[in-house]
């Protein structure tokens, strides 16, 4: 696996590097929602940030607009096993982190 700067890998670190992005394709796992459901499931957004974070979702292939509503693409679907590890991740480790950032600052 190579991390140079055109590489595959670094394009799905590119996905996962936005806040928003993993939250927003995490809150569409059960199925559709418009953006006023969708904004109100995540919590905490501006309706500008979500806006640009569906956008660019749905630019990358990762969400389609249907009917209204957001939706999970294939691909969407298919990102949702890594979003789940980096979250068992920050649950076993995250206090960890918090930590050492303490320690620093």
């Amino acid at each position: 696996m190579e991390f140079m700067a055109d590489c595959r890998t670094r394009l799905a670190f590119d996905l996962v590097a936005n806040t928003w992005h993993p939250v927003v394709l995490w809150a569409l796992r059960n199925g559709p929602l418009r953006h006023g459901e969708l904004r109100t499931r995540i919590g905490g957004i501006s309706a500008k940030v979500l806006t640009e974070a569906v956008r660019r979702l749905e630019r990358d292939g990762l969400v389609e607009r249907a009917a209204g509503a957001y939706q999970l693409t294939e691909l969407g679907v298919s990102f949702l096993g890594p979003i789940e590890g980096f979250g068992r991740w920050a649950e076993e480790y995250g206090d960890r982190v918090v930590e050492a950032q303490t320690r620093v600052s």
